[in-house]
């Protein structure tokens, strides 16, 4: 079968820069997903603001609320303040905090707020979510009825509810701490909970259990405090929480420590310029290997076969197809430009509905990709068009956000989250079955984590594949340094943060296109002209942790 090039030809040389703004935006959702899994009693409230906002937002804190500073690697980037108000059936609690990331250079900040009803025992009744990334808020509200749960998406470009019937009550991570008080706090207390995590729009496990009781400092004195360790979306962290479910201190196995402190201290921000160099080394996931198995140019891979290790708890079903193949530790990608058709996915039908943040319905979306395509045939040919055209239209900008299909095709502004976003959406507008891969991609010297499409491509009847493409990068498919540990939206990009810090990856094969021997500086080269067309490709190193900016 005839096999499309991954880079759009005809694309101009230009100087790159050694690191990039996407990569930054890849660390900021890192580090706000990090929030979101693990410091599980804070995590819906960091933003950044100005002063006069700040205060504003600010004054509805008495002198009840309590303040803490948040800490990466010892660095401080952020603090969060909250408080619990008396109300007619129960209380309402509220969390607003600033999060700060010097992100190569850019500052880079996220707006967020959240508020929880719940009732005199703490338990959940309504909650409101806020994030606001500064190109519009995305308000995510929920309203409890026994097990249903209605929910209200609202961003600057459209509203959608929903009403799920949920197995159990959740909680929220916010509350939780004021629930666990409730139920009582003792040393050996285990405890097991539904989490419903506003920013991701599902349900997870959180399992707890109280350790001994400790002193611990906070605003400069000595607090007694239960060591609570916990396990949510793969994740560990530890908490200290007083008799009443304040919380003392967290701790992050990436780093990230939110301590109590007094607001003097926890407003005092300071981003120093090594808390970006810091973020990025913590993204990236070490090679090791020989240096005849380095990796020059991702695109020429034909066969990459690698151990990978710390990345266990991944299911089967997402690791297998799709060019991959897994054996235990052991991955193996091939170039997606060899596969042929297998028989037909039963299943494929349906990754054509609309989803929460991916509007496939919406007239925008099937508008977009409708003129997007009008000079493509077939799914395939649509399929490679939407890549070219979501890379062309895109901005590529460090944005912490809830990537939401129309929401970056109002802003076109974002980078792999944003991109395939934006292509699941426009590919199942089209009919195009399409669905979000989320793990690792090769640039330069380590792989780091990511997020790309993959769709399906009907051959003869009865017989079809799903191929792998990346509209951040412009592949179409996507070249075989893609590592895919799950599929589906943030849900599943969270749950990859159990092995931040913990995976370690070694070549074990490599074979690359035969004539693909990358010129080295300093090489006597051959100046005759050559006789052959030199295909031209976009994407070469580029993707959602390392865009190189033109000049």
């Amino acid at each position: 079968m005839a096999h499309a090039g991954r880079g759009a030809p005809g694309h101009r040389l230009t100087l790159l820069r050694p690191v990039s703004p996407l990569l930054a935006r890849g660390l900021s959702l890192l580090v706000l997903l990090a929030w979101l899994a693990q410091m599980g009693f804070l995590v819906r409230q960091a933003y950044l603001t100005p002063a006069v906002a700040l205060a504003a937002d600010l004054a509805r804190y008495g002198s009840s609320a309590q303040w803490r500073g948040i800490y990466y690697r010892n660095e401080k980037i952020g603090f969060s303040v909250s408080q619990v108000s008396p109300s007619p059936d129960g209380y309402e609690l509220q969390e607003d905090a600033r999060l700060q990331m010097n992100l190569l250079g850019a500052p880079t900040a996220v707006r967020m707020q959240s508020l929880a009803r719940v009732d005199s025992a703490f338990v959940l009744r309504g909650f409101s979510f806020s994030l606001d990334p500064g190109t519009g808020p995305t308000t995510v509200e929920g309203v409890l009825e026994g097990l249903r749960l209605t929910l209200t998406v609202r961003t600057p470009s459209s509203t959608r509810s929903e009403t799920r019937i949920l197995p159990e009550a959740p909680a929220l991570a916010m509350n939780l701490p004021r629930r666990l008080a409730a139920e009582g706090l003792a040393p050996g207390r285990k405890f097991e909970v539904s989490v419903f995590d506003p920013a991701t729009l599902t349900n997870a496990r959180m399992v707890l259990e109280v350790k001994a009781r400790e002193i611990v400092g906070a605003a400069g004195r000595p607090v007694p405090a239960f060591r609570v360790e916990s396990v949510f979306a793969g994740v560990k962290s530890t908490s200290w929480l007083t008799d009443l479910g304040e919380v003392v201190r967290e701790e992050s196995p990436i780093g990230m420590i939110v301590v109590r402190e007094t607001p003097e201290r926890a407003t005092a921000l300071a981003v120093p310029g090594q808390i970006q160099t810091d973020m990025l080394e913590a993204a990236a996931v070490p090679v090791v290997g020989p240096p005849s198995r380095r990796i020059d140019d991702p695109t020429a891979v034909e066969r990459l076969r690698v151990r990978l290790q710390g990345a266990e708890g991944f299911a089967d079903s997402e690791l297998q197809g799709a060019g991959q193949s897994v054996s235990g530790e052991v991955f193996e990608i091939v170039d997606a430009r060899t596969l042929l058709p297998g028989p037909a996915d039963a299943e494929a039908a349906r990754f054509l509905a609309p989803e929460p943040f991916l509007e496939s319905d919406a007239p925008a979306i099937v508008s977009e990709a409708k003129g997007a395509t009008t000079e493509a045939h077939g799914p395939r040919g649509k399929a490679e068009k939407l890549v070219r055209y979501v890379h062309a239209i895109l901005e590529k900008k460090p944005t912490v956000s809830l990537p939401d299909a129309l929401e970056v095709l109002r802003t076109r502004v974002g980078d792999c989250n944003e991109h395939t976003a934006l292509y699941v959406a426009m590919a199942r507008s089209l009919g195009i079955p399409s669905r979000i891969a989320v793990g690792l991609v090769y640039v330069r010297g380590a792989f780091y984590y990511h997020a790309w499409p993959e769709v399906y491509v009907e051959g003869p009847p009865g017989r079809g594949l799903w191929l792998p493409v990346d509209p951040t990068l412009n592949q179409f498919p996507a070249d075989a340094t893609h590592i895919r540990l799950a599929r589906g939206g943030l849900d599943r990009q969270a749950a990859i943060l159990g092995i931040v810090g913990r995976a370690r990856l070694s070549i074990l094969e490599l074979q690359t296109r035969p004539g693909s021997t990358p010129v080295l500086v300093g090489q006597n080269a051959d100046r005759r002209p050559l006789d052959i067309p030199i295909p031209r490709r976009e994407g070469s190193g580029r993707g959602c942790w390392s865009f190189l900016r033109r000049y």
